[in-house]
């Protein structure tokens, strides 16, 4: 039986020193971080034992521990609760779910604190933004994949319009989510971020005219509607301070619309068009004319970006392109990155025969990274030994430049969605030849992405002591 979230969260409490040795919580799309007290309280091994737990890493007195994507919100939730409930028993008070609620806001709250520098912060916001969005761009994307086979093929004509309808629906008004979570993340009121967002998609922008051209419904993409929104929640804001209480029910809204929608129609709608007009040419172009060269960069550096936390910057490009084309080309290329990792992890696994510790962890967490959840690979396999870690960026680099190099010859393989990579981008595949292309395309860059990093990590090793003896070049 699937072990509940609630038993995982008791279960890492005590193992990591007990509530009183936790002073924050937080997550991120894979991982539960617990900010410490005093790290040297951890069971580190009882906390990498605990079933649903793929990896742990400690990063001074922040305890990373590797979950998977969706389970982690879970976990986190029922750690904070669990959390909230043992200090408040502990200090001799009675709780209701309010007082739980308010705990965890106080949790999150000095997590922000403690983690708040300028670009981190930035970049956070921006994938908070988009990331609650992913779900839907996934289902939206496998549906609309799925039709395109059922038209390709002629089949089930009936059917394909309403697929097409179910399908495209979401992205056509994927502005108001992106604008209204603008809002909620920036401190404002999400529906008036909704409300300003609309207006990008809204037909009857068309009459209206700015810098001399005449404007398109949509233009400027989620890059308008985050910039309508962001505006918005500054001058709803603004209008807070200085409203009267009793006028602010009926004024701040109306300000907040008139002059941020004004802004939207007359400026930013114009200016993030050009903007993402230059996203999608310079995509096209990278890939057209410098296709090996491109992969193997992204490829090469996707890994460094994700431990960095820098790949979050590219979140919104990759919605750019899924509205302008379909598809993301740029996604295939660094999910590269997670093929070097597994084949890398292979050939530690074949060379260090007698580290049982270092096999069991390779064979729990190779099936995640099959899947393209790479963290319990990176941080419990490849950044530890630290040389793994460079071949297998050598294997993304590998894999990057096979799929770019097709981009030169005209065939170029995209996403649907984001989120995804490994095994699991495979249904939200497609690309300017069809889908049956790409699908060929992305395989070989796999296979080729393994086949790098596992030779450049089993040959690497060689020299380096006895195959079975991982303590030459093991780094702590």
């Amino acid at each position: 039986m699937q072990r509940s979230s609630y038993d995982t969260a008791a279960a890492l409490l005590p193992l990591v020193g007990g509530p009183a040795n936790v002073t924050s919580v937080a997550h991120c799309m894979t991982r539960l971080r617990v900010g410490l007290g005093e790290p040297s309280l951890v069971d580190a091994e009882a906390v990498r034992a605990v079933p649903g737990v793929l990896g742990v890493v400690a990063d001074g007195d922040t305890l990373q521990i590797v979950i998977g994507p969706g389970a982690v919100v879970a976990v986190t939730a029922e750690f904070e609760q669990l959390l909230a409930a043992e200090q408040l028993l502990a200090a001799g008070q009675p709780f209701t779910a309010g007082q739980l609620a308010a705990r965890g806001a106080e949790l999150r709250a000095d997590r922000a604190r403690r983690n708040a520098t300028p670009v981190k912060t930035a970049l956070r916001r921006i994938a908070d933004v988009f990331v609650p969005l992913i779900p839907a761009l996934i289902g939206c994307g496998v549906l609309a994949g799925l039709n395109g086979l059922l038209v390709n093929a002629g089949w089930l004509p009936w059917l394909t319009p309403a697929l097409a309808a179910v399908a495209s629906g979401f992205m056509a008004l994927i502005s108001v989510f992106v604008g209204y979570n603008t809002a909620k993340v920036f401190g404002g009121t999400p529906v008036l971020g909704g409300a300003v967002a609309a207006i990008v998609v809204y037909p009857g922008v068309a009459k209206v005219t700015a810098f001399g051209v005449a404007l398109a419904p949509g233009q400027g993409g989620v890059l308008g509607a985050l910039a309508a929104a962001l505006l918005a929640t500054y001058v709803e804001r603004w209008c807070r301070g200085r409203v009267p209480d009793a006028l602010d029910v009926l004024v701040t809204p109306t300000v907040t619309v008139l002059v941020a929608g004004l802004a939207t129609l007359y400026g930013l709608m114009y200016g993030a068009g050009l903007v993402s007009s230059a996203i999608g040419t310079a995509a096209n172009w990278l890939l057209a004319t410098t296709g090996p060269l491109a992969g193997l960069i992204l490829g090469g550096l996707f890994l460094p970006l994700v431990m960095l936390g820098l790949h979050q910057a590219l979140i919104p490009i990759h919605t750019t392109l899924i509205q302008q084309q379909g598809y993301t080309v740029l996604l295939p290329l660094l999910a590269m990155a997670g093929a070097g990792q597994v084949g890398a992890a292979i050939a530690v696994y074949a060379r260090l025969r007698h580290d049982t510790a270092l096999r069991t962890t390779i064979r729990s967490a190779l099936p995640a990274g099959l899947l393209g959840v790479g963290e319990p690979l990176i941080y419990g396999v490849s950044l530890p030994l630290g040389r793994p870690f460079l071949t297998a960026c050598a294997g993304g680099a590998a894999g990057g430049a096979f799929v770019g190099f097709f981009a030169v010859l005209g065939d170029r393989v995209g996403a649907t969605a984001i989120g995804p990579s490994g095994w699991a981008l495979f249904p939200l595949l497609t690309g300017n030849r069809g889908p049956a292309l790409a699908v060929a395309i992305y395989a070989g860059g796999l296979l080729t992405g393994y086949a790098v990093g596992f030779l450049a990590t089993y040959v690497g090793f060689s020299g380096a002591g006895s195959p079975g003896d991982p303590s030459p070049r093991r780094s702590r």
